[in-house]
């Protein structure tokens, strides 16, 4: 028998919470309760951040825990994400939200971004969820792999302009949101031009042949047991800064009493690189630029173990958390302007996608 649409919506009376409506075995459920004691320890931190009177503020244990939904779920914006908390069951019930608690305006994720970032809530949670893999036993303390990632800035070319412009009225002649703005014949570097959108934005290309774009650079520091990022930092797109950034994340998991080894493709083949290791007691196991004027270095007593070989094929696991960031997480390109709001959100997204691959960890072994 044909079932037949009803038109008229009905009012029930119901005690269905929305946590009935997530399935048993959904992934969400295992990071939640990943996100929840990560957020445990944090407690002390929000405290401190908000005053002991006046009215109530959202929960700043929500606001981080809807830019995690974000990243997770492929939210465009969030002002996007505000709408869909409107009706969408499991993003209510992972803000820990009834059916009947109002939801939020977009401009608080932007009013209270500030005081997070103010008390380092960002990288604080991103240490909280890497303690609770310590925790689990899912971190490696030997092995690591160091790699960079450029991220499109949120700036357009046509906002670069010459340093020594600075004062002089840069109205566009024709339409403002859209103007015409013509380079050819002009050349234009980092040094001679700066965007008036995100002056901490910087020219890159990702190689020979490629065009340059307002860009930031990423660097990751991955453990090599399960893929986890231990340490993520944001810079302007400047080449140097990869292997220095680099050396001073290995700072954090050293260890003077032993030997630990670090992962990295030809770009970490350089001399000074390599010499910065060795004083931390690293062992550089770098891929080999034996094009490169001076040759590697890196020589046979690296390349002839076994652990050097099995250190560059595990290093091209932290492939899967650029792509990841770019394609699910929206980082393509940045989401706000200026090195600090762009590290903050990298602290998120990395810890996201740790929670993603921890629920994965701790359901197989389940």
């Amino acid at each position: 028998m044909r079932g037949r649409e009803s038109k008229q919506t009905r009012m029930v009376l119901t005690t269905l919470s929305p946590e009935a409506k997530i399935p048993e075995k959904h992934p969400i459920r295992r990071i939640k309760t990943i996100a929840d004691f990560a957020l445990t320890g944090l407690a002390p931190l929000f405290d401190e951040m908000y005053s002991q009177s006046g009215r109530p503020s959202i929960p700043p244990e929500r606001l981080l825990k809807g830019t995690l939904l974000i990243h997770l779920y492929s939210v465009r914006s969030e002002r996007q994400f505000c709408e869909q908390l409107d009706y969408n069951l499991l993003f209510r019930w992972f803000l820990d939200m009834d059916i009947e608690t109002p939801t939020f305006d977009a401009t608080t994720f932007t009013k209270n971004r500030d005081r997070l970032m103010a008390h380092d809530a960002g990288k604080r949670f991103f240490e909280e969820v890497i303690y609770t893999a310590q925790l689990a036993s899912l971190l490696s303390s030997d092995h690591f792999t160091l790699d960079g990632t450029l991220i499109d800035a949120c700036a357009s070319l046509k906002s670069l302009r010459r340093k020594d412009e600075a004062g002089k009225d840069r109205t566009p002649p024709d339409d403002p949101g859209n103007p015409t703005v013509n380079f050819r014949g002009e050349k234009r570097t980092n040094d001679t031009h700066e965007s008036s959108t995100d002056p901490e934005a910087k020219l890159a290309r990702k190689g020979d042949g490629f065009e340059a774009r307002l860009r930031f650079a990423q660097h990751v520091l991955m453990e090599n047991r399960h893929g986890l990022v231990v340490d993520v930092r944001l810079t302007p797109a400047v080449g140097v800064t990869e292997r220095e950034i680099g050396l001073e994340m290995l700072k954090g998991v050293a260890a003077k009493q032993r030997r630990i080894t670090v992962g990295g493709d030809k770009g970490y083949d350089t001399r000074g690189f390599v010499a910065g290791c060795r004083e931390q007691n690293v062992t550089p196991h770098v891929a080999q630029a034996l094009r490169r004027s001076g040759g590697s270095a890196i020589d046979n007593r690296t390349t002839r173990h076994e652990g050097y070989r099995l250190s560059q094929r595990i290093r091209k696991r932290v492939e899967e958390i650029f792509g990841w960031q770019k394609t699910v997480a929206g980082f393509r390109r940045t989401r706000y302007r200026g090195v600090a709001k762009n590290q903050f959100a990298s602290y998120l997204i990395a810890a996201a996608y740790n929670m993603l691959r921890m629920s994965r960890l701790i359901g197989a072994a389940a």
